[in-house]
């Protein structure tokens, strides 16, 4: 089973012997699912070329800070945004010393300094380089930022040398990478998601609905299911697929959604209720296709609509509930109406976005959110603009943080 399927991870290549191997870790990630795209520093592509890895991708790869065409197309900080991980493989001594102490003088440093997500770097020198006392310091300093480092690992080194300092075998590269996502934090906890929107027929070949693609959703479940958790994603009409190991139910309406959910909800620990549920519905669908010349004169048609059940209010009344997340997505005053719907519908947590920003919106591939919990006086944490998966794997987080013992 594919372990990073649908991540996107960001391969930043430096300047050394085991350059050439990033090809074959480029090669193994992809194997494993993930889409990969390439960073390479000046002092790769005396190793490697840069053509070589974009034939593996498929997609160009990123050599200056600088280069307009780069900035105008997905520049450092889109780079930084995209990326679920940024994995550094091969690392040089000079770019971890660089990377230590806070540089952003090239394209790859200053992605790293712009990241949101996880950095991890393997290191590959000569094992006098390794042992070299700055080195350590500067390894002791990454790691106190929180930098993962994979190896290095010991043996003949291409100098002649044998010690520590060898690029870790690529099958034990991509293992931990696949172990970053895997955080354990839901382990035994059984997660029920809705996503997407809900259709509510008018007639046969009509309907009411929104924008919702369901983006945020299916991450939130590929998230859980990264924390261990077991998860059922109820989802509305989308083209997306969901992710592996993920127990999938499609449905079409409110009604549909609310059966679903009512369905699965006595055994679940955390109720996260993305889905945008449409609010109303036509009192009555009809059974044939409505046409022209039966409406009304003057073409005006009249729809009288009903309100849909309240889906994730009627879980959070239950007597035996689940922690329960709901999303709030305004177009104004955001966070005083999610605010308003933590206390009316009395949820644990409320996540809230401005669909208004169609950099951020419904179909966007990004999003920034605030989440409001109770229970705290400092309740609120405001996450800035990154992939929907990054953002996923921190509101996983903190429910894990927020979730009774």
């Amino acid at each position: 089973m594919s372990t990073l399927t649908n991540k996107r991870i960001l391969l930043g290549v430096t300047g050394g012997i085991a350059a050439y191997k990033s090809a074959e870790v480029l090669r193994r990630l992809q194997d494993q699912g993930a889409d990969v795209r390439v960073v390479m520093t000046r002092a790769a592509t005396e190793f490697i070329t840069p053509l070589t890895l974009q034939a593996l991708s498929g997609h160009p790869v990123h050599l200056d800070l600088l280069d307009t065409e780069t900035e105008s197309v997905m520049g450092h900080i889109e780079l930084a945004r995209w990326a679920d991980l940024i994995l550094i493989a091969p690392a040089s001594a000079n770019f971890m010393a660089r990377l230590a102490q806070g540089h952003g003088d090239d394209l790859l440093t200053t992605i790293c300094l712009a990241a949101l997500g996880p950095i991890a770097v393997a290191p590959a020198m000569n094992q006098g380089m390794w042992a070299n006392a700055a080195t350590q310091e500067n390894v002791t300093a990454l790691e106190q930022q929180g930098i993962k480092l994979f190896g290095p690992d010991q043996g003949l080194q291409a100098c002649g040398e044998t010690g520590l300092g060898r690029l870790l075998d690529i099958e034990g590269i991509v293992d931990l990478t696949a172990g970053l996502f895997a955080t354990g934090l839901l382990t035994g906890k059984k997660v029920l998601i809705t996503a997407g929107p809900t259709q509510e027929a008018i007639d046969p070949v009509r309907y009411i609905s929104n924008h919702s693609s369901g983006k945020q959703g299916y991450s939130l479940a590929a998230a859980a299911i990264d924390a261990g958790a077991e998860v059922v994603l109820i989802s509305g009409p989308t083209s997306l697929e969901p992710p592996d190991r993920v127990k999938i139910r499609r449905v079409i309406s409110a009604d549909d959604m609310q059966r679903a959910v009512m369905s699965e909800i006595a055994e679940c620990d955390i109720f996260i209720g993305v889905a945008a549920v449409a609010d109303f519905k036509p009192v009555q669908s009809v059974d044939q296709k409505i046409k022209k010349g039966e409406a009304p004169s003057n073409q005006v048609m009249r729809i009288d609509l009903i309100e849909n059940p309240d889906i994730i209010a009627g879980v959070a009344q239950l007597d035996s509930r689940p922690f329960t997340v709901g999303f709030a997505a305004e177009t104004e005053n955001v966070v005083t109406y999610a605010r308003r719907k933590l206390e009316k519908k009395n949820l644990d947590m409320v996540i809230a976005n401005d669909v208004s920003d169609q950099s951020i919106g419904f179909n966007s591939d990004e999003n920034r959110i605030t989440v409001i919990w109770r229970g705290d006086p400092d309740n609120e944490i405001q996450l800035p603009v990154a992939s929907k998966r990054n953002i996923a794997a921190r509101i996983i987080e903190l429910i894990a943080e927020k979730l009774p013992a």
